[in-house]
């Protein structure tokens, strides 16, 4: 019988394979065959995308998946977060760490570093310094990484006394 771990598993072989036309076609026969995705399917479907870039397809998979019944996850946002980052998406990257803040998830340290990363490229330190102020709050693990991206995104709008 086929059912969701059968398409979460093909799902998540294209996802190695680097073929995320694929991995979405099997969302299409999911939908013939009236197979419900669940949180892991969502969750590899998105991480395909943010592999090969597509972070529109990795945001409309994100949306679909908090419409339905599933449970949203931190790795499915972090993943959305950081492809639009990738993409020079700071703006959406920001809107989704808000969504993933004002849900019932607990953003983690990788949550907040996407964040953070996303101020950097769009040279928005202030929005950097903000995302880095409710990581403190919220007691999440801070890393080098953090603290090189923010320095960065301070650095590279002049403000590295900011970082100081």
């Amino acid at each position: 019988e086929v059912n969701t771990i059968t398409f979460n598993t093909l799902i998540s072989a294209f996802e190695h394979s680097g073929d995320w036309e694929k991995a979405m076609h099997v969302f299409v026969l999911m939908a013939q065959r009236t197979v419900e995705p669940d949180t892991i399917t969502f969750s590899a479907g998105i991480s395909t995308c943010k592999k090969d870039g597509e972070w529109k397809i990795a945001l409309d998979l994100l949306k679909r998946m908090r419409q339905s019944t599933v449970q949203s996850s931190n790795i499915a946002h972090n993943d959305v977060i950081r492809v639009s980052e990738k993409s020079a998406e700071w703006e959406l990257a920001l809107h989704i760490f808000n969504l993933a803040v004002q849900s019932n998830l607990k953003p983690d340290g990788f949550t907040f570093n996407a964040a953070i990363s996303a101020c950097e490229k769009g040279r928005e330190w202030r929005k950097a310094m903000q995302v880095w102020s409710m990581m403190v709050q919220c007691k999440a693990e801070v890393g080098p990484m953090t603290f090189g991206s923010v320095i960065s995104a301070c650095e590279k709008d002049g403000e590295w006394e900011q970082a100081i």
